[in-house]
């Protein structure tokens, strides 16, 4: 072991007596001291360097370098308190209900052509009923004898809707005679108000008023579990232009600010869908005390400067999150709006800070004064963008409503609208679909049926549920005919070729043709129509008329008198229309939750084509068909 024993290492080396191979594969510092004071100062040998390239890159220009540090706002608001669907009567808006169900909401459609639909929603309301009246007596087996759901018959043309499906038709059979149809004993409750829940059923006289009283809570049951307008007038649909319309108003010292919203129909309700409507009267009668106007509210808050991700830090030494990298944005030459957001966000990111304050829901807010306090004591007077009357017209600003006299994005006021509605909206299934197409070469429009829904509360595809419904009607009328011995269809073809004058189009395609507008020389609009089903031995007479399946294009259908329909012919562009319906749920704020039918307009998918055609020689042992 002495040998390896070293006892003047300065001179073993100098004389190399033990001559070695030595690597280095890595150099690292070695702590002398447990103190790491003076390697956290980061000490710069050069400090006439660092701060040379401090003034090369800006870090010493002093621009608006005050910061702020204090600000008094003074707030004044007033709350909605009108509404008004489309061009229907004025009522009192309250927050018991979000602002987009009480827009949205539709009728639900129960019938059609006079025959039940919704079976999922009928079998739901008879259920609620019996499970009500079995706390009075054992009465289920009488109103299941009053109210039965209808068994429908293969062999009739009006029960089409139930047994062209076949999943339709097996639910409807299984539940027919066993369940209670309880849309039937709503229809009759509110038919008159003079009806009885007992009409027609065999109760003891002892728990009529009892029934009276559970009658009364079920309607109240239905209306509250899916929301629908009450009145005509309270639906804020315009078929017309397949869009919403309605307003709101709210008080004010200088008279009623209302707005309104002539095109909804994002599905997605907030500020920017309304604009100022000063030429449009009061919704309502005028305040006579100015209590419902809050009174200005003033605060002393401190501003906290804006932050986001990919934010350039201010600090030299500083390194930004990668996350958000506003270098790798590669916007074109006209591409202003990704140009302004690259500015805003690497040049003017540290020029802007927050003033928080609290706003009621429903509210209309002005900000009356603001007053900024910086480091250097000194105070300014913040006004509006955009305020001097001047440059008004040249000025841009966020979050701030539209004047519906002027045009397209000029600013009108000032105020900040905070509409009361639910944060969170979930969609259902899509019920009802409907595509608005321009077919250029038949001059005219085609409403598609996307999807349909059935009798039994389902959607189904419309072409699948079309071609259903045309093969039961095809195998009615051959039965028809071989019952009868006797057929309407033309002879037998004696040549290679025949002569056919038109064809058809698939049963879920429904044409708008433009007719003229009486009131006007060369506008034209676009009427619904109907086009012949065409079945095979069928004669000139017995060729009925398809009529369309959705609520979306069955307007003024189901009246009891019908009505032509009637589409603006600007509301279908050439990319079209895409026009979908399903319930909408939303939790409000005591925790109810809301349910309702709406409808969501988006843009189609372009021009298209039927099939018409007109005057067409064809194979004589081609038939005509559905195109």
């Amino acid at each position: 072991m002495d040998r390896y024993q070293i006892k003047d290492l300065r001179a073993a080396l100098a004389g190399r007596e033990y001559p070695s191979v030595t690597l280095w594969n890595r150099i690292e510092g070695r702590p002398r001291t447990v103190n790491f004071e003076r390697a956290l100062r980061a000490e710069v040998r050069d400090a006439l360097w660092f701060l040379t390239r401090q003034w090369q890159a800006g870090e010493l220009k002093g621009d608006d370098a005050g910061t702020p540090v204090l600000a008094k706002l003074r707030c004044g608001t007033t709350r909605l308190n009108r509404y008004q669907a489309g061009g229907g009567t004025s009522e009192p808006l309250d927050d018991l209900l979000p602002l987009e169900a009480k827009v949205e909401r539709r009728p639900i459609a129960l019938t059609q052509g006079g025959r039940p639909l919704a079976l999922d929603i009928r079998l739901l309301m008879g259920r609620q009923w019996i499970k009500l009246v079995s706390r009075v007596g054992n009465y289920a087996s009488e109103y299941l004898r009053a109210y039965p759901i209808d068994r429908p018959d293969p062999t009739h043309k009006e029960d089409a809707i139930y047994c062209a499906h076949p999943d339709v038709w097996a639910a409807t059979a299984a539940v027919a005679g066993r369940r209670m149809d309880g849309a039937k004993l709503y229809f009759y409750l509110t038919g008159d108000s003079g009806r009885h829940a007992y009409d027609g059923v065999t109760v003891l006289q002892t728990h009529k008023a009892a029934i009276d009283q559970l009658a009364k809570r079920f309607l109240a049951w239905f209306d509250a579990l899916l929301l629908q307008p009450g009145e005509p007038g309270a639906d804020a649909w315009a078929p017309e232009r397949i869009e919403y319309q309605f307003a709101v108003s709210a008080p004010a010292p200088g008279g009623d600010l209302v707005y309104a919203a002539e095109e909804y129909y994002q599905g997605r309700l907030d500020w920017y869908n309304l604009d100022v409507a000063t030429t449009q009267s009061p919704l309502g009668p005028s305040p006579t005390a100015p209590a419902t106007t809050d009174a200005g509210v003033t605060r002393t808050i401190i501003p906290v400067p804006v932050s986001f991700r990919g934010m350039p830090n201010s600090r030299w030494w500083a390194f930004e999150d990668g996350r958000t990298n506003f270098g790798d944005v590669k916007p074109d030459t006209t591409d202003i709006a990704k140009l302004l957001l690259i500015e805003f966000g690497l040049v003017y990111a540290n020029d802007w800070s927050i003033v928080p304050f609290t706003l009621p829901s429903g509210s209309i807010a002005a900000v009356e004064g603001l007053v900024v306090t910086n480091v250097f004591g000194e105070r300014f007077w913040i006004t509006a963008a955009g305020s001097d009357p001047g440059v008004a017209w040249q000025q841009w600003r966020m979050f701030v409503s539209s004047d519906s006299r002027t045009a397209r994005g000029s600013t009108g006021s000032s105020r900040l609208l905070l509409l009361p509605t639910a944060p969170k909206v979930q969609l259902g299934p899509v019920l009802e679909e409907v595509a608005f197409a321009r077919d250029e070469m038949a001059n005219m429009v085609w409403g598609i049926e996307k999807r349909v829904c059935l009798a039994s509360g389902e959607g189904r595809p419309g072409g699948e549920a079309a071609g259903e419904l045309f093969q039961l009607y095809q195998r009615l009328l051959d039965a028809a005919q071989g019952s009868t011995g006797t057929s309407s269809g033309a002879p037998a073809p004696k040549a290679s070729v025949r002569y056919e004058a038109m064809n058809t189009v698939p049963e879920n395609w429904i044409p708008f043709i433009p007719v003229h507008v009486p009131s006007n020389v060369r506008e034209t609009q676009l009427q619904r129509a109907k086009m012949p089903r065409l079945l095979k031995g069928a004669g000139p007479g017995a060729i009925d008329r398809v009529e369309p399946r959705t609520s979306l294009l069955r307007v003024g259908l189901d009246q009891s008198y019908p009505s032509a329909y009637f589409l603006h012919e600007e509301e279908v562009p050439r990319a079209g229309a895409r026009l979908t319906q399903s319930y909408h749920r939303a939790r409000w704020l005591d925790g109810r939750v809301v349910v309702w039918l709406g409808i969501k307009k988006e843009t189609g998918r372009g021009e298209g084509a039927s099939g018409l055609a007109f005057d067409r020689l064809r194979p004589a042992d081609t038939q005509s068909g559905r195109g």
